[in-house]
């Protein structure tokens, strides 16, 4: 049996020999004098995050916690805000935390403020409050973005109650995914807003960041954060800001104070009505105190009320954008309804609101007769 054996040249074995050895040399020379990688200094990455710090401690600055009604199930009893003027002007999400006659404003410093309310426009989910201070850090309305899509944001808001003091808000980093129409219909999404708004791809809205800021990446304001919100059909959560642009002019009306104000209805009761609730066949609760809320206590058949789908237990908000704190404010506002035009109603039913719209009849009441008058109507309810 033949065996192959593979035969070794001396020669060539000793040359390769003296070729590889300064190879070798030369490469372990190399790799000693070759300078080593190593991760950025600290010189050049500390002007970045300076930036990146700088910009959050500013805008921490002028976003303030709010703390109001709630504290039943499902109903969290906190929200955010951000200061829009030196003056205290505080700009939010309208929800059921402002539904006390006052709230509570703690700013970022931990000083806290009773806040009221001083105009709303629940159509676009805003609420604008007032603070007694002065010489507040704000943003200029004036000077807000509109990032495109692709834009890197950062949304400041005080999610989950985390800051209760002179603690910072929470921040949170993403990207503008989208520009789209939130489409407020029944069995879509339960919301009061129809409008343009900026979709993120982080997780912004949560319990208590509705009424945050969403800005760019320097600082620069560019919508308010939403509140939560679900497509009850796919059953899927949206992380959206409501551009600035949507806001600006109802907060500059609001703060002007031209914003379709009106006197209290309590100091000047209109002895003639329009309308009265049952008109529409909504029954409300006893008046049994002076600020009794807007319940509707039941919704008679085949009527104006039961064709818009109101429901017993609803609570009146707003009548055509006048915000309603009393049964006795919502008789007087309906009161001075004019025939045939549209009654626009924003009620609360559980924990999300529900505008409702209801054609006025075109005749109203007539006029009743001086009370000493012995065939002077009676009010019918």
């Amino acid at each position: 049996m033949a065996v192959s054996r593979r035969v070794v040249d001396p020669v060539r074995s000793s040359l390769a020999s003296l070729v590889l050895v300064p190879v070798l040399f030369a490469s372990h020379a190399g790799a000693q004098n070759a300078p080593e990688e190593t991760a950025p200094a600290a010189s050049e990455t500390a002007p970045v995050q300076s930036r990146h710090q700088r910009v959050i401690e500013q805008v921490s600055r002028r976003v303030v916690k709010i703390f109001g009604a709630g504290r039943l199930k499902n109903l969290y009893a906190y929200s955010s805000g951000f200061l829009v003027s030196p003056q205290g002007h505080i700009v939010t999400i309208w929800s059921h935390v402002l539904d006390e006659q006052e709230v509570t404003v703690v700013l970022h410093d931990g000083r806290r403020f009773a806040g009221r309310i001083v105009g709303a426009e629940p159509q676009l989910d805003l609420a604008v409050l007032k603070i007694d201070a002065e010489d507040l850090p704000f943003f200029d309305l004036e000077e807000a973005v509109s990032p495109p899509v692709g834009a890197r944001v950062l949304s400041f808001s005080n999610m989950f109650k985390v800051a209760t003091g002179d603690e910072p808000v929470s921040v949170l980093h993403g990207v503008i995914s989208s520009r789209t129409r939130l489409v407020a219909r029944r069995g879509v999404f339960d919301s009061a807003y129809n409008g343009p708004v900026l979709v993120v791809d982080a997780i912004t809205n949560n319990p208590g960041s509705g009424g945050g800021v969403l800005t760019t990446r320097d600082g620069m304001l560019a919508g308010m954060v939403g509140k939560e919100l679900r497509n009850a059909q796919s059953n899927t959560w949206m992380n959206y800001a409501i551009p600035i642009s949507e806001l600006k002019t109802a907060i500059t009306d609001i703060i002007a104070g031209t914003f379709t104000p009106r006197s209290n209805p309590l100091e000047a009761p209109l002895t003639s009505p329009r309308f009265l609730p049952i008109d529409f066949g909504m029954v409300l609760v006893p008046d049994v105190i002076q600020r009794t809320p807007a319940f509707i206590d039941a919704v008679l058949p085949n009527s104006r009320a039961s064709d818009a789908q109101l429901k017993s237990n609803d609570l009146v908000l707003f009548v055509n954008d006048q915000l309603i704190q009393s049964v006795r404010m919502l008789r007087e506002e309906l009161a001075r309804l004019e025939p045939g035009d549209t009654l626009k109603l924003v009620v609360r039913r559980e924990n999300i609101l529900v505008p409702v719209e209801i054609p006025i009849p075109e005749t109203a009441r007539k006029p009743r007769k001086r009370a000493n008058d012995p065939d002077a109507n009676s009010e019918e309810e």
